[in-house]
């Protein structure tokens, strides 16, 4: 089982405004359900509340240290330590889909990220990716959704 960070970032290094995502590209969509089906995805309290319900036909874990009652089809966890120990109990992959504080805590051990490269910049954006996440990491694939929309498909080279 493998440790993934999935995201979609604007030029910009966007990842959100006012607690969703401001942009709409529905292949991109598509893409992040067809990858994420039968896995498990870990996201935070904010991701959590922004989705409203819980991702069909897939294990949706929340880490947050206030988010206490879990509603059906979701686990809580307080920290990455109680997460990391499902994996020998999970069938898939582990993906991280955000927010940034959740990619930051998962980041020393993500294996592989999948990059949705948004072509425009979201100048009201109040949540960014840090612009050194993919440092120690390498391009391996792209992977052509749209027009002018990839996803790129970086493995780690470097251990953190």
């Amino acid at each position: 089982m493998s440790i993934i960070g999935i995201v979609a970032t604007a030029r910009n290094g966007a990842i959100g405004r006012g607690g969703a995502i401001p942009w709409h590209y529905p292949a991109d969509m598509k893409f992040f359900r067809q990858t994420t089906m039968g896995h498990a995805c870990v996201m935070g309290r904010q991701t959590w509340l922004s989705l409203g319900k819980p991702l069909p036909k897939r294990l949706n874990i929340v880490l947050s240290r206030s988010f206490l009652e879990a509603p059906p089809g979701v686990i809580a966890f307080r920290g990455v330590a109680d997460i990391l120990a499902l994996q020998p109990y999970l069938s898939g992959d582990l993906y991280i889909i955000g927010g940034a504080q959740v990619y930051a805590e998962f980041a020393p051990r993500i294996e592989k990220w999948l990059v949705t490269e948004i072509p425009l910049d979201v100048p009201d954006a109040d949540t960014f990716m840090p612009q050194d996440f993919l440092n120690g990491f390498s391009p391996t694939g792209q992977q052509q959704l749209e027009d002018n929309l990839f996803v790129k498909t970086y493995a780690r080279t470097q251990t953190p």
